[in-house]
């Protein structure tokens, strides 16, 4: 089992990463559950698969959990959902004391985390991802929330778990597409501060596909690595941390447009990089090679690099006007310099993202 810290302080907590982990839990951090009622939130898809052994091991520990599911899909990461599960948590009788467990993907992490962070002013909360997606990227830094029919993610707080719990064989029963979608946060981290891992993805795409052990356990572990030190620098994100959002400007308009149902999230992302890839080597600040090879690697993980016709370009433009990042109606984007760094790229011309956009389709 491999261990990293996300260092905060006084609310440090521990990533675990290994195989077999929802079956063994020797050395995890249960003994953190004070209260005899908890909650366990998960969906039907994951807990038909874990739920039991979940709930198995933790009887073992003589950690009682009731069990709340809520239906798949980002559709349902929203406030009238948040309510259903606060709804539940009062009438199972949760206490101050009480602790979630968050056994599934990153919708169900978020809407646990925040829902924990609101309970009775906040209560702690386990993440167990099941997702790629969600292991090397929602899982860590304590952002939680929901969506709105305007805009991803604009409900919601800073609420760090008390530990992130990563059983890499919960992605050998993972749809195809889900992992190509984890696969494009892994393929962030290596443009925005690791050109070494990213020639690693280049190199070992075969293996990576195949969901070889040894692969899944580096592609995760340096992915929290990074993820891990940005939170560390920038817990809030004042400042650094926004560069985890490279490709989440466009991506979060994409899935807004689409009602949250045409892309997933990690398709809506890799599209968004290889555009803001383009819109970096448009401004002058990405050389053109340097653009092909991202867009290169995302397209050979089967990913998409372009907007489908038919997009309205001028929606998408309205809806980045409402990302976080934006201020004073100016459009904040990440821009890569080269693979292995970025820049926060602050008042991007309308016009350039414009051109990006319509001649990528």
């Amino acid at each position: 089992m491999d261990t990293l810290t996300v260092d905060l302080g006084s609310r440090a907590y521990k990533i675990y990463i290994g195989s077999g982990l929802l079956d063994n839990p020797k050395g995890l951090p249960f003994d953190l559950c004070l209260s005899a009622k908890n909650m366990l939130i998960s969906n039907p898809t994951v807990f038909n698969l874990y739920g039991e052994r979940v709930l198995s091991f933790l009887r073992h520990l003589d950690i009682h959990c009731d069990t709340i599911l809520i239906p798949d899909g980002e559709l349902y990461k929203d406030l009238t959902w948040i309510e259903h599960i606060l709804t539940a948590m009062l009438r199972c009788g949760l206490d101050r004391k009480s602790m979630l467990f968050a056994l599934g993907g990153g919708v169900i992490g978020d809407i646990t985390g925040f829902a924990a962070s609101i309970y009775m002013r906040g209560i702690p909360f386990v993440q167990i991802p099941t997702t790629l997606l969600a292991q090397v990227d929602s899982s860590v830094g304590g952002k939680t929330g929901v969506n709105h029919s305007l805009g991803k993610n604009m409900i919601g707080t800073f609420h760090q778990p008390c530990a992130v719990i990563i059983d890499t064989d919960t992605l050998l029963s993972l749809p195809e597409r889900e992992y190509r979608c984890g696969i494009a946060e892994v393929i962030k981290y290596g443009i925005i501060s690791d050109a070494r891992f990213f020639n690693y993805l280049e190199n070992k795409r075969q293996d990576i596909s195949e969901r070889k052990p040894a692969c899944l356990r580096e592609i995760i572990r340096t992915s929290c690595s990074i993820k891990a030190q940005v939170v560390a620098l920038d817990e809030k994100e004042v400042g650094l941390r926004a560069i985890l959002n490279y490709g989440h400007t466009i991506g979060h308009a994409i899935e807004t447009e689409t009602d949250y149902s045409v892309y997933k999230h990690g398709e809506a992302v890799a599209i968004g990089m290889a555009l803001e890839a383009q819109l970096a080597r448009r401004i002058g600040v990405l050389p053109e090679d340097e653009a092909v090879r991202i867009s290169a690697l995302i397209e050979a993980y089967g990913l998409p690099a372009s907007l489908p016709g038919g997009m309205d370009v001028e929606r998408l433009l309205n809806h980045m006007r409402l990302d976080k990042k934006t201020e004073s109606g100016k459009i904040t984007v990440i821009t890569p310099l080269s693979v292995g760094e970025v820049k926060i790229t602050k008042a991007v011309a309308l016009e350039d993202i414009r051109a990006v956009l319509k001649n990528n389709k």
